[in-house]
C-alpha cells in the first residue's frame, strides 16, 4: 500500500493509520516532490509526480494507492497513466476537476513565506508569528510541521516544503491535467471515493467527472467531517478503508 499526503503535508501524516494496516500489508508512506524529504524540482507537474511515485515501488509489484487532496490527484493521474501498477485506488476528499486557486492556500503561502524566521527561537515563537494569519490552531499546527531546524540557514530554521515553487504553480496544483491525460483510458480498477460532509472538495456536480475517469468508483461521505478526514475521523476512515481492502 502506498499513501500520498496533501499540499503542505508529509508522508508521516499517515503514520497512525499505516500502523494499523501494517499487520496485513506492506505500507509505504511517501513525501511528494517539493515536500518533506523529497527533492525540490523546477516546477510542479502531475505526470512527473505520478512517475516518481510509481518509481518508488518495484515495477513487478502492483499496489493499492491511497491519496488525500493533492495526493489524491497525483494518485488518480498515476492510475490513469500507469493502470497496470495500481490494483485499487482510494481517493480522499478531492475530485478530478479544476478548483478555484483563490481558496485558503494563497493566504497560507503568504503567511509562511512572510514569517521572519530570525525571530524564531522555539516552535512556540513560530506558532505566535503565524497565528494572526492562521487563527485555526489545527491548521496552524499542520502548516508548522513543515518548519525544521536547519544549521545551514542564517536563522537556524527553514521550510521543508518548496514554498516558492508550490506558490508559483498553485494554478497547476488547483487544476486537472486534461492535456496530459488526452490519450488515457478510464481506470477500470475498483475506486473508493471518500468525502468529508463539511468539505467542498467533493460535490454532486463533480460526480460526472469522477464517473468518466473512474467508472467503478464508490463514493462514501463521512458525516460531521471536514477536508482532513483521515486526521479528523481516523477510526472511521480506517474502518471504511479496511472494508474496501477486504480485510
Amino acid at each position: 500500500m502506498v499513501f500520498l499526503h496533501g499540499l503542505f503535508g508529509q508522508g508521516k501524516n499517515w503514520t497512525g493509520i499505516a500502523k494499523q494496516l501494517a499487520e496485513k500489508h506492506r505500507v509505504l508512506l511517501l513525501d511528494l516532490p517539493h515536500h518533506g524529504r523529497s527533492d525540490w524540482l523546477e516546477h510542479f507537474d502531475f505526470a512527473e509526480s505520478a512517475a516518481l511515485v510509481a518509481g518508488a515501488v518495484p515495477a513487478d509489484e502492483p499496489f493499492t494507492l491511497v491519496g488525500h487532496s493533492l495526493g489524491g490527484k497525483v494518485a488518480m493521474v498515476l492510475a490513469l497513466l500507469h493502470p497496470e501498477r495500481v490494483e485499487r485506488l482510494c481517493v480522499a476528499d478531492i475530485s478530478p476537476v479544476r478548483y478555484d486557486e483563490s481558496r485558503e492556500f494563497p493566504g497560507y503561502f503568504a503567511a509562511m513565506r512572510g514569517m521572519d524566521l530570525s525571530q524564531v527561537v522555539h516552535r512556540s515563537d513560530a506558532d505566535r508569528l503565524l497565528e494572526p494569519a492562521v487563527p485555526d490552531t489545527t491548521v496552524r499546527s499542520f502548516l508548522l510541521q513543515n518548519l525544521r531546524r536547519d544549521p545551514d540557514a542564517p536563522s537556524g530554521w527553514s521550510w521543508q516544503a518548496n514554498l516558492d515553487v508550490l506558490a508559483r504553480d498553485l494554478g497547476v496544483i488547483s487544476g486537472w491535467p486534461e492535456e496530459e491525460l488526452a490519450h488515457a483510458a478510464p481506470y477500470d480498477g475498483p475506486v473508493l471515493w471518500l468525502a468529508g460532509a463539511r468539505s467542498s472538495y467533493v460535490q454532486p456536480a463533480y460526480d460526472a467527472a469522477m464517473d468518466r475517469w473512474f467508472p467503478r468508483n464508490r463514493k462514501v461521505t463521512l458525516k460531521d467531517t471536514g477536508h482532513w478526514l483521515h486526521s479528523e475521523r481516523p477510526e472511521l476512515f480506517l474502518q471504511i478503508l479496511q472494508q474496501f481492502l477486504g480485510d
